[in-house]
């Protein structure tokens, strides 16, 4: 070889070289974000927007657990681009070859690939509704936890080699953030009632009441209590008690917005954090919730059962509420009222007086 061509060839390299450290910059600074926050919500659109920034993309969604004791994949809600028909439930068996492959073999794939190594395999049905462009499995502590679709890049050319690889690289850090946030929800979370518990909530609440402090945004709490709870257990004994637990829970998570911090305060007890909402709106999510309870029943050995809660509501007040301490007590007392005026209610409290 020539010096001629080594200085050809040279400059070349060092073009590569400084490619490759270019990515690995933005690996880095891809893996300082995702472990930036445990809030799973906000890890998975954070994800998404990587992905989506990294790759040029117009379309990306994620297939993630459906709940802590619930193992198969759906896709999860902050999807991006795809158009959704919510008819449909986009969702892959926990047990499903699929599901094993992917886990076996940690790679890139396209539909098309997927649909020949996997031949008539009933799961692949869920991916062809989204028609995706590239399907990425996500990896931690060595076992499969997600599955990312991608779909139309704006240059709309096809994936090279070096930009599977590179997805890869991403995969493998965000299937390490979202079993970090797995961890996280596993203990902060109450395993019967699926919402959060005691210690976080008090956390949660010092959190947003200094928020709330410094963007002079409202915030209200709200707090209940299964009325009449005893009965169910000293009559149907404590597996009744359980159902009806479950479904007060099951009703409160699903009339809060995904804003709101859910909590079973202890026992019977629960309550709700609500950022950036004033005394009125409030009031509307506390009846949301007490009606919805009231309509809905707990069905126990072919007995309805029908469950009531009282709610008591409060809005922090910057010039009363030194602690977190005064907003709770403020909100239990409200809900003492409900109480004592029948049960079945909701009680406004804005003072101590």
């Amino acid at each position: 070889m020539s010096l001629y061509d080594e200085d050809i060839k040279f400059p070349i390299e060092i073009e590569q070289y400084e490619r490759k450290i270019y990515d690995l910059k933005q690996l880095i600074e891809i893996s300082k974000g995702l472990n930036s926050t445990l809030d799973y919500n906000v890890l998975i659109d954070s994800i998404l927007l990587t992905c989506m920034g990294q790759m040029q993309l117009l379309k990306a969604g994620i297939f993630t657990h459906r709940s802590i004791d619930r193992q198969e994949f759906v896709l999860h809600r902050n999807y991006k681009g795809f158009e959704i028909d919510h008819k449909h439930e986009y969702l892959i068996p926990a047990n499903s070859k699929l599901i094993q492959f992917l886990d076996a073999n940690f790679r890139c794939y396209t539909l098309n690939e997927l649909k020949e190594l996997l031949p008539d395999e009933p799961s692949l049905e869920t991916f062809l509704k989204l028609d995706p462009s590239l399907i990425v499995p996500l990896k931690g502590k060595g076992t499969l936890n997600g599955i990312i679709v991608l779909a139309e890049r704006i240059n709309q050319k096809g994936f090279s080699e070096s930009d599977k690889e590179y997805m890869l690289n991403i995969a493998s850090l965000a299937g390490i953030a979202i079993q970090n946030a797995y961890l996280y929800e596993l203990a902060t979370t109450d395993m019967m009632t699926k919402l959060k518990i005691h210690h976080y909530f008090q956390t949660a609440l010092i959190e947003e009441r200094e928020k709330s402090l410094k963007s002079s945004l409202p915030l209200s709490l709200i707090m209940m209590d299964i009325d009449h709870f005893k009965n169910f257990n000293d009559t149907y004994g404590h597996s009744c008690g359980d159902m009806v637990l479950k479904n007060v829970a099951s009703v409160i998570s699903s009339s809060v917005r995904q804003s709101d911090i859910a909590a079973r305060y202890g026992g019977e007890e629960f309550s709700v954090i609500l950022p950036h909402t004033d005394i009125n709106e409030a009031f509307k999510v506390a009846e949301r919730v007490r009606i919805s309870v009231q309509k809905s029943y707990v069905l126990f050995k072919r007995k309805k059962l029908g469950v009531t809660v009282s709610l008591g509501i409060t809005q922090f007040n910057p010039a009363i509420d030194i602690s977190t301490k005064n907003i709770i007590e403020r909100a239990d007392k409200a809900l003492y009222i409900s109480k004592e005026q029948g049960r079945n209610r909701t009680t406004v409290l804005l003072s101590d007086k």
